[in-house]
Order: C-alpha cells, then sequence, then structure tokens
C-alpha cells in the first residue's frame, strides 16, 4: 500500500459518519508512478475523525477512478505529520487552532522551548511558563487544545492496532469520544450494542485481545442481541421465546448459560432498552417499534371517517366511454373503495386485473380533484424498480422504489423522509405488497402524513417478503382492513392457460396441468435430461427470435445437477458464445463476459439499482487498461450504469437463470421452469406458484410430471411467527 503525502486544503463533503471528500496538495509520495500529482491538488476520500486545512498528512490507500469525478485516492489508513522546523512550528501555533495565539507569541514559544516544544508541553504544560508574557488562562488555552487534538488522533490508532478498520474505529470514536479507551478496556462489548453498524464476530475476534471470559455477562448481552438478530433473519419471524435463544447461543455461538445468568441478562437488555418484551415473546427494538407503528397508523386511518364521493359514477362512466373499456363490479367496487377510504387492500392472483384497476384508481382521482401535476398528489410505489416501472407504464405516471421514495442514505443507514420529515402525496398506491417486510413497511408508514388514501395491492398467495414478516398475509388475515379479492380471470385468448393454473394452484383444484395449450408447456423428460433440454429449448426459442431479455430460465435452488449454478454456465454459452473480441474475466470459477446477463443481488439506492434487478454487461477494462490499476465490469441496468471494482463483483452473478425468490415482484415474456424431485425441500405449493406467475405471455414446464404434483399439492411452507394479525384484531381491546 502507497502513500500520498500533502497538505490538506479543503473539503468538498463530509458526511455524518466522517467519510470526507476533499482536496490536498501532494508534496510527496512512495509510489513512482504517482510523482505525477506532485505539486498539484488531488481528491482523497475516506473516513477520518477529522481533517484540518492547511494541516500535513499522509494518506494510505489506492487510486482509484470515480466513474464521474475521476482519479481519486481511496484511503484506508492515514497519519497526521507533526508541524516541522521552526516555521512549521510558529505557523501551527498561531493558526486558528489556538485561540488568541498570535504570531509573535508562537515565536516566544519556539524560541523558549525549542523545536520539541510540542512533546515538553504535553509532557508537562508549566513549562509554558517560562515564556515572558503568557498568562495562566493562554498556558491552559494551549495545553487543552494540543490534548484535545492528540486524543483523537492516538484514539484511532490505538483502536486501528486493535483490529478495528478505520471506518469502524471512526463509528466507536464519534460514539464515546474521551471515553472509548476506558469502555473498550473495560466492557468492549457494549460496543455491539450501543453501534448496529459493527459486527458482533468481528468484535468477538478483537476481543481477545483482553482475555475476556467466554461467559463474560458483557458478552452474553451482546451475543443474545447476535442470536436474536440471526434466527429473525434466518426464519423471517419477528420475535423469539425464551427458548429459542438458548439453543441459539448453544448452537450459532457455544456459548451455554444456566437459566439465572440468562434471565438476568435479558432483564438488563429489557431495562436499557436493547430488548423488548410482550407476554412471552422477546423482540428486538426495531421489530417491537416496526409493529407498534404499522398498528398504531392503521388504527389512526381506519378510525378517520371516509369520504363519500358524490361524483363517482358519473366520472367512472366516463372514464369507461373515454377508453373503451367496462369494469365488472368487483372492480368498480376496488376503484371506489380504494378512493373513498383511507386505507384499503386490494388482493388477487395473475390475469385478474390488479394493474388495470391502479390506472382507473389514478385517472379518476386526477379527474376528481383536478390534477394539473399528479406527482405532487399521487405516489406510486413498489419494492423493487422492475416492478416500479411497470407501474409507471400501465398508468403513464412516475413510479418509484420505496428506497428511493424514502430517500435511504447509505451512510447513516436511516430514511430522509421519515416521521421528522414527511412525505406530502394525498394518494399512496403500494403494489407487490406481499415482498414488503415489517422493518419496510413501517419505514413506508412513518414517512406518510395521515392525511392519506392508501392503497395496498398485492397477491396474497405469493412467497412471504425475504425480510422478516408476512405484513400483506397479516393485514388480510386481521380481517380489519377493508379488503377486495379479485377472483375473475381475464384470459388472453380462449386457449389462455396460466392465470387458469395459478388460481386452481391457489385453490388446490384440480387440473389437466400435461395438455397444451396456446401460453402453456409441459415437457415431460428425466432428471439427466433437464438442462440438455432446456438448452435445445431455449436455442429453439433463439431461432425464433426470442433473446435472453425476452426468456426467463427460473428454477427453486442453486446447487445439484438441475440448480441455478450449472443452468447458468450451460446457457451462458447458447446465449452469450465466446469469441476473441469479446472481453472475459475469471471470478473464482465463474467466467464473465461482455453481454452478459446478470443478476444484483443487493440494493444500491444511490445508483438506482435494486436487489433483483436485471442488466448486461456492457464492458469490461482490464486492470492494465483501467486507470485504476484494477479489474472493472460496467453493467447496464435499463439506461443505469454501474461500474463494478473486484471488491463489488460478489454484488451480482449470472442472470440467464435466477432463483423464483429474486423474481418476485418480475414478470418476463417467456418463463422456463424445471421440475425435478431433486428440488424435494424447495417443492411447495407457494413457490411454484410464485413462478409460474412471473410468466407474462408464455410458460414452459420440463422434467417430472410428478415432482410438480407434489409441489402443488404441498403446502407445508415454512411458518413464520409473527404477532401482527392478533395486534390488529386486539387493537380496539381497550375502548
Amino acid at each position: 500500500m502507497y502513500y500520498i503525502k500533502g497538505i490538506y486544503q479543503r473539503t468538498i463533503f463530509v458526511s455524518e459518519k466522517n467519510y470526507y471528500i476533499g482536496v490536498c496538495k501532494v508534496i510527496d509520495t512512495d509510489n513512482k508512478e504517482w510523482m505525477v500529482y506532485k505539486n498539484k491538488p488531488f481528491t482523497i476520500t475516506g473516513y477520518f475523525p477529522e481533517l484540518k486545512i492547511d494541516e500535513t498528512y499522509k494518506f494510505y490507500g489506492d487510486i482509484v477512478e470515480h466513474p464521474k469525478y475521476g482519479n481519486q485516492l481511496s484511503c484506508v489508513n492515514y497519519e497526521r505529520v507533526k508541524p516541522e522546523g521552526k516555521d512549521g512550528l510558529i505557523e501551527f501555533l498561531s493558526s486558528d487552532l489556538f485561540s488568541g495565539i498570535g504570531i509573535s507569541m508562537a515565536e516566544k514559544i519556539v524560541d523558549k522551548l525549542g523545536e520539541d516544544c510540542l512533546d515538553k508541553i504535553l509532557l508537562d504544560k508549566n513549562c509554558l511558563k517560562k515564556v515572558p508574557k503568557l498568562g495562566i488562562k493562554k498556558i491552559d488555552t494551549i495545553y487543552n487544545t494540543l490534548v484535545e487534538y492528540e486524543e483523537s488522533h492516538q484514539t484511532i490508532i490505538y483502536l486501528t492496532k486493535l483490529g478495528f478498520t478505520m471506518k469502524d474505529a471512526l463509528l466507536v470514536y464519534n460514539k464515546y469520544k474521551s471515553d472509548t479507551i476506558r469502555i473498550v478496556e473495560s466492557n468492549i462489548y457494549k460496543i455491539y450494542l450501543d453501534i448496529e453498524d459493527i459486527s458482533f464476530k468481528k468484535l468477538d475476534v478483537i476481543a481477545s485481545n483482553f482475555n475476556i471470559d467466554s461467559n463474560d455477562e458483557g458478552r452474553i448481552k451482546a451475543a443474545i442481541i447476535y442470536t436474536m438478530k440471526d434466527l429473525l433473519f434466518k426464519n423471517g419471524d419477528t420475535y423469539l421465546y425464551e427458548d429459542e435463544i438458548y439453543l441459539g447461543l448453544k448452537d450459532n455461538l457455544s456459548i451455554t448459560v444456566d437459566d439465572e445468568t440468562l434471565n438476568i441478562c435479558l432483564e438488563e437488555l429489557l431495562d436499557e432498552g436493547f430488548i423488548k418484551k410482550d407476554e412471552d415473546r422477546y423482540y428486538t427494538k426495531e421489530y417491537k417499534n416496526a409493529e407498534d407503528v404499522i398498528v398504531s397508523t392503521i388504527k389512526k386511518l381506519l378510525d378517520k371517517e371516509p369520504i363519500h364521493l358524490k361524483k363517482f359514477d358519473q366520472t367512472l362512466k366516463q372514464l369507461e366511454k373515454d377508453n373503451g373499456i367496462e369494469y365488472n363490479e368487483e372492480q368498480k367496487a376496488a376503484i371506489r373503495k380504494a378512493l373513498e377510504n383511507n386505507i384499503t387492500i386490494i388482493t388477487g392472483g395473475p390475469g385478474t386485473g390488479k394493474t388495470t384497476i391502479i390506472k382507473a384508481i389514478c385517472d379518476i382521482y386526477q379527474e376528481l380533484y383536478q390534477c394539473p401535476f399528479p406527482e405532487d398528489t399521487i405516489c406510486l410505489l413498489a419494492p423493487t424498480g422492475r416492478a416500479s416501472k411497470r407501474m409507471s407504464e400501465a398508468t403513464y405516471l412516475k413510479a418509484s422504489t420505496i428506497h428511493r421514495f424514502l430517500k435511504w442514505n447509505k451512510e447513516t443507514g436511516k430514511f430522509a423522509i421519515n416521521e421528522y420529515n414527511k412525505a406530502f402525496q394525498n394518494l399512496i398506491i403500494v403494489d407487490e405488497m406481499s415482498m414488503l417486510d415489517l422493518e419496510l413497511f413501517a419505514s413506508l408508514l412513518r414517512g406518510l402524513t395521515n392525511d392519506i388514501r392508501l392503497v395496498l395491492v398485492g397477491d396474497y398467495n405469493q412467497l412471504p417478503s425475504v425480510g422478516s414478516g408476512q405484513v400483506l398475509k397479516d393485514l388480510i388475515d386481521s380481517e380489519m382492513i377493508d379488503t377486495i379479492y379479485l377472483d375473475y380471470l381475464y384470459r388472453q385468448s380462449e386457449d389462455s392457460y396460466i392465470p387458469e393454473l395459478a388460481a386452481c394452484i391457489r385453490n388446490q383444484e384440480e387440473t389437466d396441468f400435461l395438455k397444451d395449450k396456446d401460453d402453456y408447456l409441459f415437457l415431460r423428460c428425466s432428471n439427466e435430461t433437464i438442462v440438455p433440454n432446456i438448452k435445445k429449448l431455449v436455442e429453439q426459442m433463439i431461432r425464433h427470435g426470442y433473446d435472453d431479455k425476452r426468456i426467463q430460465v427460473m428454477a427453486p435452488m442453486y446447487v445439484g445437477m438441475n440448480g441455478i449454478d450449472r443452468l447458468n454456465k450451460e446457457l451462458q454459452e447458447v446465449f452469450n458464445k465466446s469469441t476473441k473480441d469479446k472481453k472475459e474475466i475469471k471470478v473464482g470459477d465463474v467466467i464473465y463476459k461482455e453481454n452478459d446477463k446478470v443478476l444484483q443481488l443487493v440494493n444500491i439506492p444511490d445508483e438506482n439499482v435494486y436487489n433483483g434487478d436485471i442488466g448486461k454487461i456492457e464492458k469490461i477494462i482490464y486492470e492494465n487498461e483501467s486507470e485504476s490499476k484494477k479489474n472493472e465490469i460496467y453493467i447496464n441496468y435499463d439506461g443505469e450504469i454501474v461500474k463494478y471494482l473486484p471488491n463489488d463483483f460478489h454484488k451480482f452473478k449470472h442472470g440467464y437463470a435466477i432463483s423464483i425468490h429474486k423474481s418476485q415482484g418480475s414478470e418476463f415474456e417467456l418463463v422456463i421452469m424445471p421440475m425435478s424431485k431433486s428440488y424435494y425441500r424447495m417443492l411447495y405449493r407457494k413457490l411454484i406458484y410464485t413462478g409460474i406467475t412471473r410468466a407474462k405471455r408464455r410458460l414452459i414446464l420440463l422434467g417430472d410430471a410428478s415432482a410438480f404434483s407434489l409441489a402443488i399439492k404441498n403446502n407445508r411452507e415454512q411458518f413464520r411467527k409473527t404477532y401482527l394479525k392478533e395486534r390488529l384484531e386486539k387493537m380496539y381491546d381497550n375502548k
């Protein structure tokens, strides 16, 4: 790792977590190639406790190319270079850092105490009494300023030597300031309780510096919080019982505690507010707060009188006439209730007209309230970029992901739209509600006023959210919110079958799924020939004009003979054959090529790219050609081009075949889905239902017909422990 030594000149940006973007004038470097920047201003980025103008630092790191701002030094560590020589010391002591000490007094201090004056002052401030005309007040000012100046730097160095990254060290120092070293040495696990961005396992390794007993009470309390978060995320639950916490500690961290110690630690965590308890249910504070917000907000919306729209029927008739459409009674009821109620749920499977209803709600609202600028009053939201894009295309209005609407700040880990800074729109429509977990829904409600029409749209029978909870199911099952069930199927032709198949699976009805239809086909083949048959099928579809954007292969599992990983490897050569002029990069055992179809795995709100988005590798730049001196992959997500460096290559994978879970919120023209008993534990009704309902025009299943029969009869989906339904049912009990 190399350094740039420079004089810090100005700050361009600094975040709440002390992430700096600034400019320094380069005066030296230990990298010959970087000497071209000498005596020039250069941008540095990184986490620092504080950077002071006109001070000299050594910044350690790598030069990277920012797609918008050019070359920058990405710092992982730094050193403050102490003032050197008489002139440097005089300039330092007469700077704004030392209030009331001018150049004349600074000269006297250096002349009297010598060029090691700073060390002498820190050792004994009384040495300053030797300087003529320097009063006690100014002596204290100089000494206290120097101590504070040294403290932050020395504390950060202390933390990084223990094993904290610069970013984590700053989080710790900013939390505890002068108390940092005492906290670290007396109860290091308190850091995990106080700072959510610090990893328990990383802290556990750092704590080994202090020979702390494995059953230390501070460690057990931190381990309880870690265990709760881990189990809740893995299982999708929103609370745990005490025996589950006990077993989690034992199985995950090999911590065995007696009942008395566990109870003491739980009680202390409750008293300190880190966890919450309702009867025998233990919550993390975040999940309990989220549940409270949802219940209280829904109660407020239900308590408000609905609006009666006198001109509704007249406006609806005119809309039908203008658009040449006739809504059935089910749809009319949904549209009316959405516009009159303060909160409404609309649920139905594919082909039941949910999108048509959303458009009608928006059109009638604009007509009734005369909205010259619809975006000022109407807000269309979805959990994924693709789902929000579909809403926009259907309604001709702007739609957004929930994260983008709430203005997620990756630095603070918080939403800018919240209970203190609410959104102003009045009609809020949320599509794909089944994908919203407990915390995201609560965050959305925090950012909305009570003067709204909230319309929640989704499919009750789809998979629950990746995060904890089963919000849509709980809201509907509580029967507290006016819910419209859409059952009528709008078939694309007499022989269309996808919506009918979905309805039969949903209602557990018999259907002849082996019979060919206009939009549906089941190809029987052996387990060993599934992948070769998918390749042949895809090759055939390509000859008929299909490409990888129109075709989506989906499977329940990643590993195995018919898993997603193997499918992607085989399909890559079908869709994107290697050529001499096509660049490629090997990442682990996976080869990525230019023009590859890829799937985004994490949210990057700043780039408007989200988990589940599908893009194309637009170009690859090799390390010997790039200014960053690293391999670079550029991926195009519907016009949003995102640059990835090697540290980010884990954030995407091939998208020729994707998991059914990752397909939620999306629609594809042609879906190909293999059926094999090798998927055993993933063969259940709700998963298969979610997969087939992603098909917009055509659905092809292939493999073992008995595996498909087994899946649609298997209703043994994972049970999630949630209490939202019961809370909603009981919210009027105290009246």
